[in-house]
């Protein structure tokens, strides 16, 4: 059941993101002759198809992936390539662009919709209750003790374990820090030390700490108006996009080991996971793959919407098209890197299956 899930999961970031493909297009008045669900690559004729309109549906077998076929664009057959007034290749360059950035923001969007839902499921946060003391750490000589509550530093309102951390980062010198010891409110000064820290892709940092661990507990987030809710999906679609573009630039500067990569056995393998936990945490997955998705489809990488936007830039630039042979051969190269990484993370994955 968990492997379905996944799969429908997965199915719906992808039809998300040629939706917005479709959208785009259609808006500037581009025909879509076909909106395929799967990849037709070992089975090239769809399994279930229907035409509404000028536009083809279909369904092919291999589902993890889909596509948008716009009237006038193959990056393999030039040949069919058209420049009619309501084919791909007769739109501006910029129109071009942002109909390749339509999808990657479609999937952006989907976080932020699914970190609505959340929300209104209820968002959980780890508390700020105190779990662990340090030993002779800044803390413990200012008497905190375990199962301790924060309430507030230097008068900041304390919700959750991450206002904590962003608080005590930003902070100088002696921090007035209050807490709660059962039914008692308690005023502290506390100054914190710097001391060697790893951040969470494993990089050493100088960090300002005073000491404390979190309990593990767990709170449900309240809002109290729309507002709030808009603003804790945003915020949240913020540090998913951030965290998802750090990680990539990470990996390139080779902070986080190749190894480490997964592809789609992991990412079933995790959706699988979140499903038997609960529909929030399954969102809250579904919203970071979603965000993965948009992000890695910009990278400048022809056979990707990040290729199609460097190409439209450069002829924006120097006011004409890349030639169809550096055309063609850029996009082999790129389909070849693609299915090349595509076995690599298979590989890694089916290793730590064995592994594990």
């Amino acid at each position: 059941m968990g492997i379905l899930i996944s799969i429908l999961v997965l199915s719906a970031l992808v039809v998300f993101h040629e939706w917005g493909h479709y959208l785009a297009a259609r808006y500037f008045g581009v025909k879509v002759e076909e909106f395929g669900l799967g990849i037709p690559l070992i089975v090239t004729k769809p399994i279930a198809q229907k035409k509404i309109g000028d536009t083809n549906y279909t369904l092919y077998p291999m589902l993890l992936g889909g596509f948008v076929r716009m009237k006038g664009q193959d990056d393999f057959d030039l040949s069919k390539k058209s420049n009619e007034d309501d084919s791909y290749m007769s739109k501006k360059p910029w129109q071009k662009i942002i109909i390749s950035i339509a999808g990657p923001l479609a999937n952006i969007l989907l976080a932020f919709l699914l970190y609505i839902a959340i929300a209104y499921i209820g968002a959980e946060k780890m508390s700020p209750q105190i779990g662990g003391v340090g030993e002779n750490s800044p803390a413990a000589k200012a008497g905190v003790l375990p199962k301790d509550r924060l309430l507030s530093i230097n008068g900041e309102k304390i919700t959750t374990w991450d206002d904590l951390s962003d608080i005590i980062k930003n902070s100088q010198g002696t921090l007035n820090v209050q807490l709660q010891r059962e039914n008692k409110i308690l005023n502290l000064n506390i100054t914190p030390h710097i001391s060697e820290a790893q951040t969470i892709f494993g990089e050493k940092i100088q960090k300002r700490l005073i000491g404390i661990a979190p309990s593990g507990e767990f709170i449900t987030l309240e809002f109290n108006s729309i507002g709030e809710v808009l603003s804790h999906a945003w915020s949240e679609t913020i540090w998913a996009t951030t965290i998802i573009a750090q990680s990539l630039q990470k990996l390139i500067q080779g902070v986080i080991p190749m190894d480490q990569m997964g592809g789609v056995i992991s990412i079933v393998d995790v959706t699988s996971q979140a499903s038997a936990i609960g529909i929030a945490t399954l969102f809250a997955l579904a919203a970071l793959i979603s965000v993965n998705l948009g992000i890695l489809n910009l990278l400048p990488i022809p056979a990707l919407d990040g290729g199609h936007i460097m190409f439209n830039l450069y002829e924006m630039i120097t006011k004409k098209a890349p030639s169809e042979r550096v055309f063609y051969s850029m996009t082999v190269f790129g389909w070849v890197l693609l299915l090349a990484l595509m076995a690599f993370t298979t590989y890694n994955d089916i290793a730590r299956l064995i592994g594990d």
